[in-house]
C-alpha cells in the first residue's frame, strides 16, 4: 500500500514539506485534543489509523474565516485506510473507539512545546458531536480553555 506520494499529495492541493512523522497508541474512550501549534510553527497534519479505529475532528480557528469555530470529522481505520488533512490554522483531537488504537500522522513543522496550544474537547461554542461521552482525558487536556479564551495568532488568509 502506497501511503504517502508527494506528487499526488501536491496535485491535489497539500503543497507542504513533511518535515517530522508522530505515533501515538491509545486505549478506548481516551480522547486527545483538541491541539494545535502558534505561528510560526503551526502544523498541517496527515492523520492515519493503522490499527483499531479513532474519530477524528479538525476545527477550523482562523480568526475571520466564514467557517471560524466549525468542525468535521471523519471515522479513520485500519480498515477504511483513509487519513484526514488537517491544515494550519486548524485545531485537531480524536478519540479512539477500541483498543490499542495507533495512529500515526506527518506534520509540516517541528514539534515546539512552548508554542502548543489546546481548546477543550467539549467547548459548547463548537459543539463537536463527539461519540464518547465521558471520555478519559490526561490532566493537561482537561485543563484547555474554550475556543474564545485560547491564544490563537491564526488569520484567515494568511495561511502558510
Amino acid at each position: 500500500m502506497e501511503t504517502y506520494k508527494a506528487s499526488e499529495f501536491k496535485k491535489n492541493g497539500i503543497n507542504y514539506d513533511f518535515v517530522q512523522d508522530n505515533h501515538s497508541k491509545s486505549q478506548k474512550g481516551v480522547l486527545r485534543g483538541l491541539h494545535y501549534q502558534l505561528r510560526p510553527m503551526e502544523q498541517g497534519k496527515l492523520v492515519r489509523c493503522i490499527r483499531g479505529r479513532i474519530w477524528d475532528v479538525a476545527v477550523d480557528i482562523r480568526k475571520g474565516s466564514p467557517w471560524y469555530g466549525k468542525w468535521v470529522a471523519v471515522e479513520l481505520s485500519e480498515e477504511n485506510k483513509l487519513m484526514l488533512w488537517i491544515p494550519p490554522g486548524f485545531a485537531h483531537g480524536f478519540v479512539a473507539l477500541e483498543d490499542n488504537t495507533e495512529v500515526i500522522y506527518k506534520v509540516t513543522k517541528e514539534y515546539s512545546p512552548e508554542l502548543e496550544r489546546g481548546i477543550i474537547w467539549n467547548d459548547p461554542d463548537i459543539g463537536i458531536d463527539w461519540p464518547v461521552k465521558n471520555p478519559k482525558l490526561s490532566e493537561r487536556d482537561s485543563r484547555l480553555p474554550p475556543l474564545r479564551e485560547a491564544e490563537n495568532n491564526f488569520l484567515y488568509g494568511e495561511e502558510a
